[in-house]
């Protein structure tokens, strides 16, 4: 095999194309590639921290301060009435460990979240394919589905309450002139019926967002696939399963993600619930810590600031196990 000469008249006057100053110039091989000269504007440190102050205010003030503060928290004693005391070393967090109602609690979180992330993302996914075709009426129904995820979450569990209501809640009063039930059903006080009532409020107000994530994403895939794949006879089972959910699992990726997020840490729809019944029964970590600080016998805010450390743990452990499976760093590469 012969050997490359660079002294060789061939390697000296052989050239090559490169770009430079916006045109082409043409180059002798095996010349030394010259450094390029940046020529803009640099910018000195204080104008960058001019233009990134204000997010870098906002992060400190909303994120780095708050965990601070929540470590700090957990690591100390406090009054019943919220004076502090002193440190505490780890006692918060072992007296959270050996809560008797722990167990319990984790339990309604995962029935929860899982719950309400499945049945949100098979229903939006549906309803994302009904609002991509073209239909009369179809901007009106758009609009229609974005309400309840514009509206108060506070105000959304309220109306549900009034629903659930067992006196004169609208949805026995339904089902008994249908004559699906007998007698009213207490929806949010009997223990076989609480979760699955806060689980279908959840999923009311997660459907909106994770719908029109679908929706920008079915948008996103090109219809020359679609054409590509029924002119080689794909059915359209096969052309929703080989095609469009493949192409879609960027906006799956987002919206279970955000989902998880939003679930795990939503309060008003758990708290305004579920007020009405005493304990830990059927609260979820969010709750069970805020009832650890204010609602129940042990009124520590210390604990509950100790179970809020847990939360961000088992969150960040949820998530980060979810990316995992779903082979996040390929998706990003």
């Amino acid at each position: 095999m012969p050997q490359h000469d660079p002294s060789s008249p061939a390697a000296v006057t052989a050239p090559t194309v490169t770009a430079g100053g916006g045109a082409l110039t043409l180059e002798p091989a095996g010349a030394p590639r010259r450094r390029r000269r940046y020529t803009g504007t640099r910018t000195s440190p204080l104008q960058a921290l001019l233009w990134l102050g204000p997010a870098l205010a906002l992060i400190v003030g909303v994120v780095i301060f708050p965990a601070y503060e929540l470590v700090r928290a957990a690591f100390s004693r406090y009054s019943i009435t919220g004076l502090r005391l002193g440190g505490a070393g780890g006692r918060n967090f072992d007296q959270v460990l050996h809560h008797p109602e722990l167990g319990t609690v984790l339990l309604n979180t995962l029935v929860w979240v899982v719950s309400v992330v499945a049945l949100t993302v098979l229903i939006s996914l549906a309803l994302a394919q009904f609002l991509t075709k073209d239909f009369a009426g179809r901007r009106f129904v758009r609009y229609a589905i974005i309400v309840p995820w514009a509206a108060s979450l506070v105000i959304t569990a309220k109306t549900f309450v009034l629903v659930y209501d067992y006196y004169y809640g609208t949805l026995n009063l339904v089902l008994t002139k249908l004559h699906v039930i007998s007698t009213p059903i207490d929806f949010l006080g009997s223990d076989s019926w609480i979760m699955p009532s806060m689980v279908l409020v959840g999923v009311f107000v997660s459907i909106p967002f994770t719908a029109f994530v679908f929706v920008a994403g079915l948008n996103a895939i090109p219809h020359d696939v679609y054409e590509a794949a029924r002119m080689d006879g794909a059915s359209s089972w096969q052309v929703y399963r080989s095609v469009t959910l493949p192409l879609l699992r960027p906006a799956l990726l987002v919206a279970s993600v955000l989902n998880i997020i939003y679930v795990f840490n939503s309060f008003p729809i758990i708290w305004t619930l579920n007020d009405r019944n005493p304990g830990f029964g059927h609260d979820t970590t969010i709750t069970f810590m805020y009832k650890l600080a204010f609602k129940s016998a042990e009124k520590d805010v210390g604990m509950s600031a100790a179970a809020g450390v847990f939360n961000v743990l088992l969150i960040l452990v949820v998530v980060m196990a979810y990316l995992k499976v779903t082979s996040w760093r390929e998706e990003t590469a």
